[in-house]
């Protein structure tokens, strides 16, 4: 059988060799252009990107916290300050033998299991390279105690740190609020006003009050460093650095020995007093009592503490002084009074019968006055010294809702003031259109005549009171109040005032009606029978005052108040405002004593004393200052003892721990 033989040709050959090489090239070709293609994205296109990134690497950026600006009364008296604490600390890329170390410790030192547990939760979250926290607050035993062991505990060591602290505890709380540890909630707002970056390595935010009020101003600004690390993260070099900014320090309008004096007059109860000075607008003392030490909320409040201040019936952490909304009672009569004389529908010598009691034409109902027999026949003046409420009723009734309610807001009611300080009220000024928006019904003429004396839906505040005060005090110039009064950016610049607000004055150009209606007021505590002249009595100054009662809840018509046969929770609550002196007022407050009954019995004599404490410490201390510098022509203000305030005890009084 024949075999065939296959022999290939040389030129066919080459071709099958040329058609490879050509696609070896292509492809060696395509890959290198792709290469020449990336080299080109990285490092021209992208050169800078991912040189950062290359820097990132080898690089860490490590944030410093600026220090919290401080607090300070008006005369320099510290309230807030940062307080050193000692604290035991790790990185947990140092520490060899984490477990064991743990265990070791809690042998020679009082570290809890709780405290183990919150110890490794912060190792997760944080950083290798991050000091976590173990222990605070260690005491000089317990740092030499760890000193002598501290080869045992590689990469544990006692630091320094800065905690906020407040140094008085609860004196005046509910204004200087606290700070606490910042959780989610303030995490979100910060990145919604792009302000994370600022906040990098600050653990600490203003919760409430002042702190959180002017937390741009106290808190600063960042630094950081930038540090070398090698291939194991650990740091090398530091390469760079920017200096925090501390928080700017703040000047306070608060005169601290008035604000002690209004906490230790209100221990026995629970209220409010605000004053203002009218020249200026300066909240002198805002007291909320009962009050709080807020140095419980500073590195987390312990669960006991915070549910005997939530579950106590007196509501230490609420702020009367700006959210109390109490019925004013007979303490809106002057601003009534000036209303009246503005609109037209009273003189000062136009008078009425006071017979106990006011009927609305054709309503046999009647609205009873506080003096059961009636006052008689009676006229601006006395209407308001004797606190005649037939009068009010009547002018109420008179003016009307609308024009009562919009002259009422003039002097801030039913409005919030403005002031620097958060979560303020506006308690409420009723009218026609809110009762029917609220409750779906027609405003009633005895609606009306009810709001003529404070009463019925008619609330306020007692820093509206005080406000109203000062705006009287003022003959209707208006300024904002405000808690701030300087600012301090370094220890060694000079304060900067902030500069009162001016407001639009409420309208009333005729002097004889703030005469008429200021000249009741001083008889309230001046005359021989004013509802007040027990306060009033031997004051080396004179002042003008309106007490105030407020029901806590309706009398039915034929029955009468009796006190004795009530629970102290349904006592009418006493009020009292004032301003002083009656020439150039330098103070206006409100005080507000719960279920302490009439004006007269506790309010009153209360405010005497603040009034007494502010106006005559401020003339001593004029006049020695006067004798140390004779040809000092400026008065002084009412300077008192930094030293002597800054080292004593706080007054005993009711807080809520």
């Amino acid at each position: 059988m024949e075999k065939h033989v296959t022999v290939k040709s040389e030129r066919e050959e080459y071709r099958l060799f040329r058609s490879r090489a050509i696609v070896a090239a292509i492809v060696v070709f395509t890959a290198l252009a792709l290469v020449f293609v990336r080299l080109v994205y990285l490092q021209i296109k992208h050169h800078q990107h991912y040189t950062m990134l290359s820097k990132e690497n080898y690089q860490k950026k490590i944030p410093i916290p600026p220090a919290r600006g401080l607090i300070y009364d008006r005369h320099g008296v510290l309230l807030a300050d940062n307080h050193i604490e000692y604290v035991l600390e790790a990185k947990q890329d140092e520490v060899e033998d984490m477990k064991g170390s743990l265990n070791r410790i809690m042998q020679l030192l009082p570290v809890t299991p709780q405290d183990i547990i919150k110890f490794k939760q912060k190792l997760r979250v944080n950083s290798r390279f991050q000091s976590v926290v173990l222990k605070k607050n260690l005491t000089e035993k317990e740092i030499a105690i760890f000193s002598a062991n501290r080869s045992r505990f590689s990469g544990f060591k006692v630091s320094v740190r800065v905690q906020r602290n407040y140094p008085l505890g609860s004196v005046a709380s509910h204004l200087l609020g606290y700070v606490g540890r910042i959780d989610k909630k303030n995490l979100q707002a910060l990145d919604e006003q792009g302000l994370t970056q600022e906040y990098s390595g600050t653990t600490h935010i203003g919760k409430t009050g002042i702190e959180k009020y002017y937390e741009s101003r106290l808190h600063g600004k960042a630094g950081y460093e930038v540090i070398e690390v090698d291939a194991h993260g650990k740091p090398q070099l530091k390469l760079a650095e920017k200096t925090p900014i501390a928080g700017e320090d703040l000047f306070l309008s608060i005169d601290l020995e008035l604000q002690i004096k209004a906490e230790e007059l209100l221990s026995e109860h629970n209220g409010a007093v605000v004053a203002i000075d009218p020249r200026n607008g300066d909240i002198l003392a805002m007291a909320s009592m009962p009050a709080f030490d807020p140095n419980l909320f500073v590195n987390g409040i312990s669960y006991a503490n915070y549910n005997a201040l939530r579950d106590n019936p007196d509501r230490p952490l609420y702020n009367r002084a700006l959210q109390g909304s109490y019925p004013p009672g007979s303490t809106i009569k002057p601003m009534a009074a000036l209303s009246g004389l503005s609109a037209g529908v009273v003189t000062a010598n136009s008078s009425i019968y006071g017979k106990g009691f006011f009927q609305i034409p054709g309503n046999r109902h009647k609205f009873r006055c506080w003096k059961k027999e009636g006052h008689g026949h009676i006229s601006l003046n006395r209407a308001i010294y004797q606190s005649c409420d037939v009068y009010f009723y009547d002018l109420a009734f008179r003016m009307g809702i609308k024009r009562y309610a919009k002259a009422m807001n003039r002097f801030g009611f039913g409005e919030k003031t403005g002031i620097d300080l958060p979560h303020e009220r506006s308690a409420l000024m009723p009218t026609a259109e809110w009762k029917r928006k609220r409750y779906d019904k027609f405003w009633y003429p005895g609606d009306t005549v009810n709001t003529g004396i404070g009463q019925g839906f008619f609330t306020a505040t007692p820093l509206q009171l005080a406000y109203a005060t000062a705006i009287l005090a003022n003959h209707g110039r208006k300024i904002k109040p405000h808690v701030l009064r300087a600012t301090r950016i370094s220890r060694n610049l000079p304060e900067k005032l902030v500069t009162p607000e001016k407001l639009p004055s409420i309208g009333v150009t005729k002097l004889r009606y703030w005469d008429d209606v200021i000249r009741g007021m001083v008889n309230v505590v001046h005359g021989a029978h004013g509802t007040a002249r027990k306060a009033g009595k031997d004051a080396k100054y004179r002042f003008a005052g309106k007490t105030g009662t407020a029901q806590v809840f309706g009398i039915a018509q034929n029955k009468t108040y009796d006190a004795t046969k009530l629970k102290k929770k349904l006592h009418d609550h006493s009020l009292f405002v004032a301003f002083a002196p009656v020439k150039n007022p330098r103070i206006a407050l409100a005080v507000i004593a719960e279920n302490a009954g009439g004006g007269s019995k506790v309010a009153a004599p209360l405010a005497r004393q603040l009034l007494d404490t502010y106006l005559l410490t401020e003339a001593q201390k004029e006049e020695e200052n006067n004798k140390e510098n004779p040809d000092s022509k400026k008065l002084s203000p009412s300077l008192i003892n930094i030293n002597k305030l800054n080292n004593q005890k706080t007054p005993k009084k009711k807080t809520g721990n």
